[in-house]
């Protein structure tokens, strides 16, 4: 069974991340997977919408933190910006569910989209910093424009879980929905706009995204390269091996000085 599994119906793309087990963690392949499929969605004509979810209890629980060790994305091409860059590009509306949790890059991939439905119970997390890293997927930008430093730097700085009714106070989600609805509400939304002129909808999500477009690439490319010299930096080894051997992580004791990494 495919770690991702696609499906199209009436104009509709049906995206799901199929790995429940481990709460849809990403690999590098799942990222590199995904980027072509927004690649090719995008010129499709036969797909109009793009409908995305976890499968099982959760949406992401964001990088597979074993295969992430394996496969350490560098400054320059990574799977990781292959993906980031076909969201920027991707014209058409992309339209999430999310139940459960969305951690990190859980989280971030959803400012990407144009609809996000979070079930109640959903919970969400930033935890870059806790791990010695930075944000990504352009975020440290686009959460900023949208809710304003004050709360970006909360949830970024202090990376504490905030549940869907915060999400949706913040605007970071579309609508909190009972659990039970929340599919049929995010397939009934992918249903009207796959109804809708496709022509108009590429033009107007082009329009709406071109005031941001060159801030977007710019944080990223910005985000590649500080996140790639974090992740080999002390801090994030002590995070990773505190992770790796169940204990909390100090941060008070590493070999060098901050300010000479």
């Amino acid at each position: 069974m495919s770690d991702i599994i696609t499906e199209i119906s009436g104009g509709i793309l049906r995206v799901e991340l199929n790995r429940p087990a481990q709460k849809n963690a990403m690999t590098a392949g799942m990222y590199t997977n995904l980027a072509g499929i927004f690649g090719e969605a995008d010129m499709d004509e036969a797909v109009r919408v793009v409908l995305w979810h976890g499968a099982g209890d959760a949406f992401c629980a964001g990088n597979d933190i074993v295969d992430f060790l394996k496969n350490p994305p560098g400054p320059g091409e990574s799977p990781q910006s292959a993906l980031i860059n076909a969201f920027i590009a991707f014209e058409k509306p992309i339209v999430a569910a999310v139940q459960g949790v969305a951690i990190g890059g859980g989280t971030t991939m959803l400012t990407h989209c144009d609809f996000v439905y979070a079930g109640e119970n959903a919970k969400f997390k930033l935890p870059f910093i806790d791990l010695g890293l930075v944000p990504e997927f352009g975020s440290s930008f686009s959460i900023p424009a949208s809710v304003g430093h004050l709360r970006a730097a909360e949830m970024f700085l202090l990376g504490e879980p905030f549940t869907a009714a915060r999400a949706a106070e913040l605007g970071l989600v579309t609508r909190v929905l009972p659990d039970r609805d929340l599919l049929t509400t995010a397939t009934a939304t992918a249903q009207r706009l796959a109804a809708k002129p496709a022509g108009a909808l590429r033009a107007s999500k082009r329009l709406i995204k071109q005031a941001s477009i060159g801030q977007l690439r710019k944080a990223a490319k910005s985000e590649s390269r500080e996140f790639s010299e974090r992740l080999r930096s002390a801090e994030a080894i002590e995070a990773f091996t505190a992770f790796r051997e169940k204990r909390p992580p100090n941060f008070t004791n590493l070999p060098k000085p901050l300010a000479a990494e």
